[in-house]
């Protein structure tokens, strides 16, 4: 069962699963698929994906390739070249045990690192595009693996040429190895993420020591069950369930005063916060338990997590269906209340959304 493979443990089996320890194996793969004319699922730490109860009709492929290498750089630079497979969280605290600055405000993100730079993954201020060199990927048009630099790889929120790019409904690059170019340091890179530079001490654009930096926002992500443990059913998620709202800065007139916004990279355009949204339009956090206005909707199954209003949680039984329920019962409560649509962040494998 596909469930297995993923953080909301729900999902139905796939027609075929295919394990791929090695980069010939993960090529191959998803090649002989494609010949065959089947649909490809690509499955890394199955932190981003809601799969059906009825399960998938294809070839899943499930990405477990291994391997963390040094490549000394000149001026204090080093390239740390991860395989697609290994853990994230694993990746960055492999960097600090190097000595390496740069990817500490990324801790404890789960899933794979061939996937960060997909949806360019980010958390407190960082984000994968600030330190990407490049990403070997193979390319299931040509057949080929290519090496595809930062700057090729049209970097947005939460998006990538990778995310963009699709053949047959799934991504077009198959992500084989990511390069990270990274700085032999002690100190972080500047602190951009206002809570966290409270909780270091230090002030906005500032640095701390790398490892301080890590344990602090591991603290941060276990406050907001945004650490996966089998133990805690608030992390039984695929975390931010919403992005981010990007919206022209003129909608600001019609939200309320207090309503929090960021710099967007467009100019004339601010970002809202998903979860600010959610809680005032009336879903607070636990939305879906029993006791709250939600309940009979996903029975108690699935509800929004007890310590953030932005991940959608299984809290032992709940299928796909009940995870989709509550997603729909906030998207559309946002809509009413503020005329603002939610995206959703994690794949829906289908499911109708």
């Amino acid at each position: 069962m596909l469930k297995n493979l993923t953080t909301t443990h729900v999902g139905g089996p796939a027609q075929q699963l295919v394990t791929a320890t090695s980069e010939a194996e993960l090529a191959q793969a998803v090649a002989a698929a494609d010949t065959a004319g089947h649909d490809v699922l690509l499955i890394g730490g199955g932190s981003n994906l809601v799969i059906s109860d009825e399960g998938y009709p294809g070839v899943a492929v499930q990405i477990a390739t291994r391997g963390l290498h040094l490549d000394e750089q000149p001026n204090g630079k080093v390239l740390l070249r991860a395989a697609a497979g290994e853990n994230w969280d694993t990746t960055v605290e492999y960097s600090l045990a190097e000595g390496l600055s740069g990817l500490e405000a990324l801790s404890g993100i789960p899933g794979c690192t061939g996937a960060t730079p997909v949806q360019n993954v980010g958390a407190y201020g960082a984000d994968i595009s600030q330190t990407l060199a490049w990403v070997r990927a193979y390319d299931r048009q040509s057949n080929q693996v290519l090496k595809l630099d930062n700057s090729e790889l049209g970097f947005a929120y939460r998006d990538s040429v990778i995310k963009r790019t699709s053949t047959n409904g799934s991504p077009r690059y198959v992500v084989l190895e990511v390069a990270f170019l990274l700085t032999r340091e002690n100190e972080s890179a500047p602190i951009r993420f206002a809570e966290l530079a409270r909780r270091l001490g230090v002030e906005a654009g500032e640095r701390a020591d790398a490892l301080e930096v890590r344990q602090t926002v591991l603290d941060l992500r276990r406050s907001k069950g945004m650490v996966f443990d089998a133990r805690d059913a608030d992390s039984h998620s695929t975390g931010s369930f919403f992005t981010n709202p990007i919206v022209e800065s003129s909608v600001m007139g019609k939200l309320p005063e207090n309503a929090p916004s960021y710099p967007a990279e467009q100019a004339g355009f601010l970002k809202l916060s998903a979860a600010w949204l959610i809680d005032q339009a009336g879903f607070g956090k636990g939305y879906g338990l029993e006791g709250t206005e939600g309940f009979a909707l996903a029975g108690g199954r699935a509800s929004l997590s007890t310590k953030h209003t932005l991940a959608i949680t299984n809290r032992g039984e709940a299928t796909a269906q009940d995870i989709v329920a509550i997603a729909r019962a906030v998207r559309a409560g946002v809509q009413q209340r503020f005329g603002i649509e939610l995206v959703n962040e994690p794949l829906l494998i289908g499911l109708a959304f």
